[in-house]
């Protein structure tokens, strides 16, 4: 059973006079963007566009077109071998190696095969960005019990990832990626591997997060995921190319028409 996750509610009290404020403001920006493997030809190219903060998002496009590779980018895996990134803010694809981390703690990942600890209980799985991040047992019982709860996974905090189903898998993963409060959180097809009501469930906590103001973009090829959740953005591409018919994505309406590092 899914309960409301008190930590979520306390954050939506700072943040919910602020949300349109918000939503005006660009998180990420991509200026001319390449991308390519070695010596291989470009799996990204050209790729220029903006993310608005608190805004929700769907990456699509057939298998092949680079969406994996995008997504690294994002979440700061790789770095671009042409153009200019910026998250936050601050330009980012010629930062030194060491600054990185701190970036990344703002950033929760959901990997596709989930990427949990298979010797950890679900309970250590979700704990560890905070352990990493360097708070006592005392500051990391609370909040994790309370999310594991919000997953609908209280009674499952002993259990160790083979015991746990895929959808079971999914929640503890989606948990570990939102403990730290990120303010983004970028999601490789979440429901790839669970039936539709477990679809459901799963695209209710990442719709629940970007009501609490999180920025949210989930790569999938779900048609009906994205049909259920009304007021998404999309972002396509097709063979490393992004198609942007309109225009939104390199201009979203409200966001401050500055130069990318400026």
């Amino acid at each position: 059973m899914l309960v409301p996750w008190q930590g979520g509610a306390r954050r939506a009290t700072s943040v919910s006079g602020q949300r349109e404020r918000r939503l005006a403001n660009t998180i990420v920006e991509f200026d001319r963007v390449g991308l390519r493997y070695g010596t291989g030809a470009e799996v990204l190219r050209d790729l220029d566009f903006r993310l608005r903060e608190g805004t929700f998002y769907f990456l699509t496009g057939p298998s092949g077109a680079g969406k994996t590779s995008l997504l690294k980018l994002l979440y700061l895996a790789q770095r671009p071998t042409r153009g200019r990134m910026s998250l936050f803010g601050d330009e980012l694809a010629d930062a030194p190696r060491d600054a990185l981390p701190a970036y990344r703690r703002r950033i929760g990942v959901v990997f596709q095969d989930f990427r949990l600890i298979r010797h950890l209980s679900a309970f250590d799985n979700v704990a560890l960005p905070l352990r990493i991040a360097g708070h006592d047992e005392q500051q990391v019982e609370g909040p994790v019990r309370e999310m594991l709860a919000w997953v609908g996974l209280a009674d499952r905090a002993s259990a160790r990832p083979p015991t746990l189903s895929g959808g079971e898998q999914q929640r503890v993963a989606i948990a570990r990626a939102v403990i730290a409060r990120p303010e983004i959180i970028i999601a490789d097809e979440p429901t790839g591997n669970v039936d539709a009501a477990m679809a459901e469930r799963i695209l209710h906590l990442l719709t629940a997060m970007n009501r609490l103001g999180t920025t949210v973009i989930v790569a999938t090829h779900d048609l009906g995921l994205i049909a259920a959740t009304p007021g998404a953005q999309l972002i396509r591409l097709e063979n490393g190319l992004l198609v942007d018919p309109t225009g939104a994505l390199k201009h979203p309406p409200g966001a401050p028409t500055r130069e990318l590092g400026r």
